[in-house]
Formats: structure tokens, C-alpha cells, sequence
């Protein structure tokens, strides 16, 4: 099995939560807040992500499988670790707006 493949079913998941976390906001009316604020997260995980990859495979501490990988690298990290920062930035964001719109007053969501 490639990374890629045992990758997917999270993003996949994640894409799930952070749609539904996405019509929250909209009904809040706070869809732009809700889709910045996943963009500077993900984007500050995906650059420490590749910093501190090919630190740690520079290192020796891992590697990859040459057959589990596309081949393409950014440096010494295959390209499929960043999979890992997008899920779950994209699962996190979707549940901390669904918990948020739980804690509203009246403990309940605008649905």
C-alpha cells in the first residue's frame, strides 16, 4: 500500500467534517473567519511540516519505502506528507466550528 492510499480515506474524512463546518458558518454568517482562519493554520502546518520533515529524514531518524512513494520530493520529504497537515487541518477546523456552534447560548446550533 502507498502512503498516498492510507492518506486518502483521512482527507477524505476531513474534506466530510470541514464541508459540514463550512454550512455552520455560513448559516452563522461567518464563512470567510471560519475559511481564513483554516488557511493560515494550514498553511503554517504544511511549512513546518516540510521544515521539520527533512530535518528528521536528513537526520536518519525515518525514511520512505522508494515503492510506497510517487517519487516526487521536496527536498528529502515525499510530496504525500503533506496529506497528513491537510487532514487534519481540515478535520479540526470542521469540528472546532461545530463545537462552537454547540456552546452558543442556549447550548444549541443554529440548525
Amino acid at each position: 500500500m502507498t502512503y498516498l492510499l492510507l492518506s486518502l480515506p483521512f482527507v477524505a474524512a476531513g474534506l466530510i467534517l470541514f464541508g459540514i463546518g463550512a454550512a455552520h458558518a455560513r448559516r452563522r454568517d461567518d464563512l470567510r473567519r471560519y475559511l481564513s482562519a483554516w488557511g493560515v493554520s494550514t498553511a503554517v502546518l504544511l511549512i513546518l511540516t516540510v521544515v521539520f520533515d527533512n530535518v528528521m529524514i536528513g537526520a536518519g531518524f525515518f525514511d520512505y519505502r522508494e515503492d510506497g512513494i510517487s517519487g516526487i520530493r521536496i527536498a528529502l520529504m515525499p510530496v504525500e506528507d503533506l496529506l497528513y497537515p491537510i487532514a487534519g487541518a481540515l478535520l479540526l477546523s470542521g469540528v472546532w466550528q461545530l463545537l462552537d456552534a454547540a456552546r452558543e447560548p442556549g447550548g444549541r446550533s443554529d440548525a
